[in-house]
């Protein structure tokens, strides 16, 4: 999409949004989050967004892996160096032109399509703007004309066209006014988002391990997300498809942000900020941020402790097995569907490249793997011929999950870990892939260097099942 812009031009856009831009401060602060909620619900109400929402993303079934990685790309979009920031246009790029099918009712779609992608564009900017008046510090009128040009720079850097926003913020008003009236619609992607997505959602990384506080946490908090974020859809959406918010739930709405706003105004800055929240919620990262990395400590503690104070419960002899059922259910059904289908596959080979900040060529020959490992499950378990592999069909073939195509996806991942060439890896690279990708101190199963075979095994024994990994976990399974 790009190369129809020169490198010059790629690099004065990205300047636009980048270092001292009214976007970057914005997106990096802590109510910014409200705005990216109501954004996802607008665009998912779009005919070409939702289809792909439904059938490729993992959102749902890993709420807060979705946040923390958007929340990434944001920050790399928004950078002080423009190199960063046009990797990742690029890496969006690739990954986005991945993303095609059909949707339940015939219709294609496409995540390169330029309507749907202007129109995630604009709800980002109108629910930034709407937030800022919400939570008690509205834009000035220059302050939005600077944000929607900044905002258009982006878009044209995406797309390789600049007549995809109107000119002028006025119009742009009438745009956005008659997409909310004639073109969005009230499909399964918008339904799962406001009916089941808080109430189902899982727990995040801090509270893992406490079902029960999360349960009861859940049940409180889900029922006011859910009418918050009703409440803060436009009016003539909510009208046209008799989305009724609950009594008290726009006051409800506008105490929230502002209360969120109070907080961005009274926290140092160094605390009220988006990346703050992904270190609390997850402790077990490495945060630059003192009191925050001492509760991450303090948290991997308790855990020890909680371990030493079992002793009623023994120890395995063998390495934990994860079994075919919670294989299928926890590690291969990104999408929650039931089954297993080539855009689960897909997501796990997205997720990898986004964690790992894979350049192109590494990228593709990921995407190959899995492509060709999907091949090989159809050839095995899909007796009916229907591209689709059912719960049934995988236990029946479970068999035959490890061949070759796995074995070059892990060989993709031991090229990328190999920093220095040399055939190994050693005990600091293989926490060093980790960590760039995770953020976590990750340990190593041996003391020495690690073979090409041994990682490929490790991998294999992961993907198939037969033992747990830490490492991988964080990647695949975690919520």
């Amino acid at each position: 999409m790009t190369d129809t812009l020169d490198h010059e031009r790629r690099i004065e856009l990205a300047r636009r949004f980048g270092a001292g831009s009214l976007l970057r401060k914005l997106s990096s602060e802590l109510r910014w989050g409200l705005a990216a909620v109501r954004a996802t619900v607008l665009e998912a109400a779009h005919p070409q967004v939702g289809g792909a929402l439904l059938d490729h993303s993992t959102f749902v079934v890993h709420p807060w892996r979705r946040l923390f990685n958007t929340i990434t790309s944001v920050d790399r979009l928004v950078d002080e160096d423009a190199a960063v920031q046009l990797r990742e246009v690029d890496r969006l790029n690739r990954l986005h032109a991945r993303i095609s099918g059909t949707d339940e009712q015939g219709r294609p779609y496409n995540a390169l399509d330029s309507d749907a992608r202007a129109w995630v564009i604009a709800t980002l900017y109108d629910s930034t703007v709407e937030v800022c008046r919400l939570s008690g510090t509205p834009l000035t009128a220059k302050e939005e004309e600077q944000l929607y040009e900044e905002y258009k720079a982006l878009l044209t850097l995406l797309q390789g066209r600049d007549d995809l926003l109107a000119p002028t913020l006025r119009e742009f008003r009438t745009y956005f006014a008659r997409m909310v009236e004639t073109r969005l619609e009230d499909n399964e992607a918008v339904q799962s988002i406001i009916n089941g997505l808080f109430t189902t959602v899982p727990a995040p990384p801090l509270l893992k391990g406490h079902p029960t506080l999360w349960a009861i946490t859940r049940a409180m908090v889900s029922p006011i997300a859910s009418a918050v974020t009703l409440a803060s859809l436009p009016e003539a959406y909510r009208s046209k498809f008799g989305y009724t918010a609950p009594p008290g739930a726009d006051a409800l709405m506008r105490g929230g942000y502002f209360g969120v706003g109070v907080i961005t105004m009274l926290l140092p800055p160094s605390l009220a900020r988006t990346n703050v929240v992904i270190d609390i919620l997850d402790p077990s990262r490495e945060s630059t941020l003192g009191p925050i990395k001492m509760m991450g400590v303090l948290m991997r503690q308790a855990a020890k402790a909680q371990d030493v104070l079992r002793p009623t419960v023994p120890r395995q002899a063998t390495p934990e097995t994860r079994g075919a059922a919670d294989l299928f259910s926890k590690v291969l059904d990104q999408t929650g569907d039931g089954r297993l289908t080539w855009p689960d596959l897909a997501a796990m080979a997205r997720e990898i490249a986004t964690r790992l900040d894979l350049d192109e060529p590494a990228e593709t020959r990921l995407f190959s793997a899995f492509s060709a490992w999907w091949k090989e499950l159809l050839a095995a378990m899909d007796t009916d011929g229907d591209e689709v592999v059912t719960r049934a069909e995988f236990a029946a073939g479970a068999g035959a999950l490890s061949g070759p195509a796995l074995a070059h996806v892990a060989e993709v991942l031991f090229e990328t870990a190999d920093t220095d060439g040399s055939g190994t890896i050693s005990p600091e690279e293989y926490r060093q892939l980790f960590r760039s990708g995770f953020h976590r101190d990750v340990q190593t199963t041996t003391t020495g260097d690690i073979t090409s075979g041994a990682f490929v095994a490790e991998f294999l024994s992961f993907m198939t099942g037969r033992t747990g990994s830490t490492a991988y976990d964080n990647l695949l399974t975690s919520a």
